[in-house]
C-alpha cells in the first residue's frame, strides 16, 4: 500500500526541478494521508490515487506551464498565421529560384534542361522553405504561450483578443465559387514571375537545338535580345501592373464588379502590349527565319497566318477572362 504512494509521489518529483522535490513531495503526500481514512486499504490507496490523476498532469500543475506546444488559446491564430504567410514566403522562393536558374543559363542548355531543373530544385527548396517557416513561426507561438501570464484556454482570434459577437461584424460570407483564394493569388505571382524570367531570356531559351551525341546544342535563338529589351518600359509596366492587381486580389477576396473593371483594364493592357511587341517585324531572328524557310518552306503567306491566328488565340482567351471576371462579381450570396 505505502509501496504505492511513494511510487506516485517519485512519478510526480522525478518531472520536477531538483529544488522543489522535497518540499511537494512532503506536501504531496500530507495531502494523500488527509484523503485516507484512518486504515486504508489498498484499493482505497488506488480511488484517491485515481482522483489526484495522472502524475505527468499533476507535475504539470505545480509547475504552472503547458504540455502542450501549442495549446487552444492561440491555435487558431497560429494556424491561420501559417496559412498565410507559408503561401508567400513559397511564392518568394519559387520566384526567387526561376529568375537565378533562367538568368544563369548560359544559353546551350536545351529548354527542357532547363524546366527540369527548376522543377527539381524547386521541390526541394519549397520542401526546406516550408520546414524552415513552419519552425520560426512555431517557435515563436511556444515562446508566447509559455511566457503569458494569463492563464486560460480561451481561444484569441486574429487581433489576439477574446472573441465577441461584435467580431461577426467584420466577416462577410463569400460564395466559393465569387471567393478568390490564396492559391489564385499565388499562381498569379509565380505566373508573372515564369513570364518575365522568359521574357528577358528569351533569346537563350527558344531556337534552333541540334541532336548531339551528348545532348542538345543550341545554335541559334528564335528572337532578337534586343527588339525584346528595347520595350522593357511597356514590359515592366505590366509586370507591376500584374503585381499590383494580385496583391489587391488577394486584399478584396472575392470578385466584385470594381475588381473585374480592373482586370478587364489589365488584361486590355496586357493585349495591347503583345500586339504591339509581337507585330515588329524585326522580332524574329534572321538566321531563325533562314532555317525555318529552308526546312519548312515559310513563305510571306504561312508567316501572315501564324501572326493573324497567334492574335486571333490571345484575343479570344483575353475576352474569356475578362467576361469570367465580371460573371463570378454577379454571383450572389446565399446565407443557409
Amino acid at each position: 500500500m505505502m509501496k504505492l504512494i511513494d511510487l506516485y509521489i517519485q512519478e510526480v518529483t522525478r518531472r520536477l526541478p531538483e529544488e522543489l522535490r522535497e518540499d511537494i513531495a512532503l506536501e504531496l503526500r500530507s495531502t494523500i494521508e488527509d484523503m485516507l481514512p484512518e486504515e486504508p486499504s489498498e484499493e482505497d490507496v488506488k480511488v484517491i490515487l485515481s482522483q489526484l490523476g495522472n502524475p505527468a498532469i499533476l507535475a504539470n500543475g505545480y509547475l504552472d506551464r503547458p504540455m502542450h506546444l501549442i495549446g487552444p488559446k492561440y491555435f487558431d491564430v497560429y494556424t491561420s498565421l501559417l496559412k498565410i504567410i507559408i503561401p508567400i514566403t513559397l511564392t518568394i522562393s519559387l520566384i526567387t529560384l526561376i529568375g537565378k536558374t533562367i538568368v544563369t543559363s548560359t544559353g546551350e542548355e536545351a529548354l527542357y534542361s532547363i524546366i527540369f531543373s527548376i522543377v527539381s530544385k524547386g521541390i526541394w527548396q519549397l520542401l526546406i522553405t516550408g520546414m524552415q517557416t513552419a519552425f520560426w513561426i512555431t517557435l515563436i507561438f511556444a515562446i508566447i504561450e509559455r511566457t503569458d501570464k494569463v492563464r486560460d484556454n480561451i481561444p484569441l482570434t486574429m487581433n489576439f483578443k477574446k472573441w465577441t459577437p461584435d467580431d461577426l461584424k467584420n466577416i462577410s460570407y463569400i460564395p466559393k465559387k465569387k471567393a478568390i483564394t490564396k492559391i489564385h493569388v499565388f499562381g498569379s505571382f509565380l505566373w508573372t514571375a515564369i513570364w518575365a524570367s522568359v521574357y528577358f531570356n528569351a533569346s537563350s531559351l527558344f531556337g534552333i537545338y541540334e541532336s548531339q551525341s551528348d545532348g542538345f546544342k543550341f545554335i541559334s535563338s528564335a528572337f532578337n535580345q534586343e527588339v525584346l529589351f528595347s520595350y522593357w518600359p511597356l514590359v515592366t509596366l505590366v509586370i507591376v501592373l500584374e503585381v499590383a492587381f494580385a496583391i489587391y486580389k488577394g486584399f478584396a477576396r472575392q470578385w466584385t464588379k470594381k475588381v473585374a473593371v480592373v482586370n478587364a483594364l489589365l488584361q486590355t493592357t496586357i493585349l495591347v502590349a503583345f500586339i504591339v511587341i509581337i507585330s515588329n517585324n524585326e522580332l524574329w531572328n534572321a538566321t531563325f527565319l533562314t532555317y525555318i524557310n529552308e526546312t519548312a518552306q515559310y513563305t510571306e503567306q504561312v508567316k501572315n497566318w501564324a501572326y493573324q491566328s497567334i492574335i486571333v488565340t490571345f484575343v479570344i482567351f483575353t475576352v474569356i477572362d475578362i467576361i469570367e471576371g465580371f460573371r463570378k462579381s454577379r454571383i450572389t450570396k446565399k446565407y443557409f
